[in-house]
């Protein structure tokens, strides 16, 4: 879904803390004074309420504080109930009435008007999908509290101190609640009849059991949760002797850890024998108002109106334009044969795989970096604002690399304790072609989604919603722009890596066709894995995993060719009105410094920009 301002370590729909009810005072910084300002009073109210209203939201989830970078409620994670979600919804309800009642739209500036008409979008956006919250995956193979525990303990829980330590070890002994609630939502699903597919269930119990596999539970290497903890404790200064004992503390809650792992497990596996069939949300074999359902997350994903139907004719039309340009590479290298020949050559050329070993994972990490340090000194010929923090590339941790994505971006730490850092997949090599490895960078780090997250977090003056927050078609647009950014500066020199960068594209462009083709059109599981197959020339395993993934985020995958597609639109846009007078780098910089924006709203900010520069 669209990432609301306050998505991140956690599900915050899910999260919970006792909140004030609709009947009580408004979030503070607004106050009945909101109508009796104007102008810049008016505006500087309108912040003090937002930033406000975020705090409140922050409240409500332990996680996304840790992942903040804040020492508050460290001992805890988000509630994952029923009542929950209730308290969530309420403070969203209570949330817009008061931004409603007691701001006048009309009265605030333009940046105002920005910020009042995106945190309306959020709240609207966040209620319709509440409304069909029975639909919603709690979580899934890709997804869920059950892989990201010892991912968020490693990344984002500090320790810097005694108390920091005594708060990482009551969070672990805390896990048995947590993993009682997520298995209860797994298990409602299932009694209401809207469940994850079949091949899910088997998965989710895996991406558990790795959690629970290593020292102290078996004798291999230190499990997950025991090698971050020991790692955290031998960079601070505490004492040795008391650094053992917090260490016997913490093995003294991994027996319990255990057996709530194992329950999980078992609750997970029962529910999955009652599940038959792999089908989309939607469309003839879809759950009850399934239909309703994608076309909310359509809109959520792509901020558009589009339809299920014209997204897939999109794909279909994209699919073919970009089969042509393919054509004209294959020609440029001399292929004889068709493109789909190409394809399967393109698949099983040893020249384009790393060996499947840990040397061979390494020689991909230091291909990524070198792209990263080669493309670093040329962003000033695109851009004007410029990321601070760095970024690293990193392999998945094994642990969870059959639950994770092929490739994946996180955003650095606010304070600059952590610094932006691309993930790339490497369980199997034969699923990681080396031509495709120059635009994976420009997507996932430079000029792509290091580049955009970073500079948002850097942003002076923005409200937090606006600093922290993020919409699919936006993030995900521009990480696919980014790949086309690279052409722009002279580099894909060899013509296999600019296939790669057609292969990328069109990847984004069969999704379009797949997601609608899965929860709209009645295709089985098989049929979208074959299509995949037969019109690109991503490797099969490449192909079926991305089918599970797009079975389980229904929408997710239309958002990225939908944004790309309106930043280019823009840009010939404004190359045509501007002429000679066009400035790449001033454009980047309107599109990337008001932060992510749903589509609609920055073509309106880049049509004032081109009238702007006119003037």
């Amino acid at each position: 879904m669209k990432k609301h301002f306050l998505a991140g370590a956690a599900l915050i729909l899910l999260a919970a803390c006792s909140q004030p009810t609709a009947k009580e005072q408004p979030a503070q910084g607004a106050g009945a004074a909101g109508q009796q300002m104007s102008g810049e009073n008016q505006d500087t109210n309108l912040v003090l309420f937002l930033d406000a209203a975020w705090e409140e939201q922050l409240a409500l989830s332990p996680e996304s504080q840790t992942y903040y970078g804040r020492k508050t409620m460290m001992d805890q994670w988000d509630e994952r109930t029923p009542a929950a979600a209730n308290r969530r919804r309420a403070l969203l309800e209570r949330q817009m009435l008061a931004l409603t009642s007691q701001f006048q739209r009309d009265a605030l500036s333009e940046e105002g008007k920005l910020n009042y008409d995106l945190f309306l979008y959020d709240l609207q956006q966040e209620l319709a999908l509440d409304d069909f919250r029975k639909h919603r995956f709690p979580l899934s193979q890709f997804r869920g509290i059950h892989s990201s525990i010892p991912v968020f303990l490693a990344n984002y829980h500090k320790v810097e101190t005694v108390e920091d330590a005594q708060n990482y070890i009551l969070r672990v002994s805390n896990i048995d609640t947590v993993l009682d609630e997520a298995a209860s939502q797994i298990e409602a699903g299932g009694k209401n009849g809207y469940t994850l597919p079949e091949f899910s269930y088997p998965l989710i119990a895996e991406a558990a059991r790795n959690v629970i596999t290593g020292a102290p539970f078996d004798n291999g290497d230190d499990s997950p949760i025991l090698a971050a903890f020991k790692s955290k404790l031998a960079s601070t200064n505490i004492g040795d002797d008391v650094k053992t004992q917090l260490l016997e503390d913490l093995l003294g809650t991994l027996p319990e850890v255990e057996a709530a792992y194992s329950d999980f497990i078992a609750r997970v596996e029962a529910v999955g024998e009652t599940v038959e069939g792999n089908f989309g949300v939607g469309g003839p074999n879809g759950s009850k108002n399934g239909d309703a359902y994608y076309a909310v997350l359509l809109e959520n994903y792509t901020t558009t109106d589009m339809t299920a139907d014209q997204i897939h004719e999109l794909g279909l039309s994209e699919v073919a334009r970009i089969h042509e340009e393919m054509h004209a590479i294959m020609t440029e290298v001399g292929f004889d044969g068709s493109l789909q020949d190409f394809f399967s050559y393109m698949r099983t050329s040893e020249e384009f795989y790393l060996p499947n070993t840990d040397e061979g994972r390494e020689a991909y990490l230091e291909l990524a970096r070198g792209y990263t340090d080669n493309i670093r000194p040329r962003l000033p010929d695109l851009f004007v604002t410029l990321p601070k923090a760095p970024v690293e590339v990193r392999r998945v941790e094994p642990f969870r690399e059959r639950a994770a994505g092929k490739a994946f971006y996180n955003q650095p730490a606010p304070d600059g304790s952590r610094p932006g850092i691309f993930y790339a997949n490497l369980a199997d090599m034969g699923q990681m072609p080396t031509y495709q490895l120059e635009a994976l960078v420009y997507h996932e780090a430079i000029p792509g989604h290091h580049m955009q997250r970073a500079i948002q977090i850097e942003m002076e003056g923005l409200p937090k919603f606006r600093q922290f927050g993020g919409f699919t078609a936006y993030t995900e647009g521009w990480g696919l722009y980014s790949e086309y950014l690279g052409k722009d500066l002279g580099f894909y020199e060899d013509p296999y890596s600019d296939f790669g960068r057609l292969a990328m594209e069109l990847w984004r462009a069969a999704r379009l066709v797949v997601d609608t083709g899965l929860h709209s059109k009645g295709w089985e599981m098989q049929q979208a894995i074959d299509y995949l197959i037969a019109n690109t020339p991503n490797p099969e395993g490449d192909c079926v995993k991305a089918i599970e993934r797009y079975i389980v985020l229904p929408g997710q995958a239309t958002a990225y060719k939908i944004g790309m597609n309106k930043l280019l639109d823009l840009r010939a846009r404004a190359q045509d009105a501007l002429g000679d007078d066009f400035d790449i780098a001033e454009f980047h910089d309107r599109i990337l410094t008001a932060g992510p924006v749903p589509l609609e709203i920055l073509e309106r900010r880049v049509d004032e920009w081109i009238m702007s520069e006119k003037l």
